[in-house]
């Protein structure tokens, strides 16, 4: 009889469905979680979380933070950044679109699917590349599931997530090449998700 089972592990990136009610409601693959001291990431060929290395300094993750299935940041996403910040030659960071995901609830481990709903977003550049940060909650989240807008985030969170972007990778002395030049709405967040699933159908056709 057929199923819809698999005798084998999805691979996060390819394997993982984005959803049946996106693009307002998505699929989110966690990799990292705010008790995490180190930064984890996919490795691409296998599919496995893989060690990218130590967190720098105490600052710590507000959220849950993966990627989107079935995403990719190709030259779509680097032509809308440039259209959006009239700056010329940006690229895609070659990576699934990332999300972070807000909840009160203590979730201990990465590695996991959880349901994200679209609030907004941040426009990051990093060394030339477009690498869009996507604002999401668990729908069902008895306190972050009440917002539907960004506008609806206390501005201090917004600024301890935009903190945390803009110095997690820093060495002291040394330049930023990170910047965040937009915090987008809603409908902002939706029309780049589905920029992104676009790159990606056209990765692997």
């Amino acid at each position: 009889m057929a199923n819809n089972y698999s005798a084998f592990t999805a691979h996060p990136w390819h394997g993982i469905h984005i959803g049946d009610k996106a693009p307002e409601v998505v699929n989110a693959y966690i990799e990292i979680v705010p008790t995490d001291t180190v930064k984890y990431e996919i490795d691409k060929p296998s599919g496995f979380l893989k060690i990218d290395r130590p967190q720098k300094y105490s600052n710590v993750l507000p959220c849950l933070y993966g990627f989107v299935p079935k995403t990719y940041c190709g030259p779509g996403i680097g032509n809308f950044c440039s259209q959006q910040t009239g700056r010329a030659g940006i690229v895609g960071d070659g990576d699934p679109l990332d999300i972070c995901v807000f909840t009160e609830r203590n979730i201990p481990h990465g590695n996991i699917i959880v349901p994200a709903k679209l609030i907004g977003g941040f426009r990051m550049i990093d060394g030339g590349q477009a690498d869009d940060k996507i604002i999401a909650v668990l729908p069902f989240d008895e306190i972050y599931s009440m917002w539907e807008y960004i506008q609806q985030m206390p501005s201090s969170l917004v600024e301890r997530l935009r903190h945390y972007f803009l110095t997690y990778k820093a060495l002291p002395g040394a330049p930023n090449k990170a910047e965040i030049t937009h915090l987008y709405g809603r409908e902002e967040a939706i029309r780049i998700l589905e920029l992104a699933r676009k790159d990606y159908a056209e990765l692997i056709k």
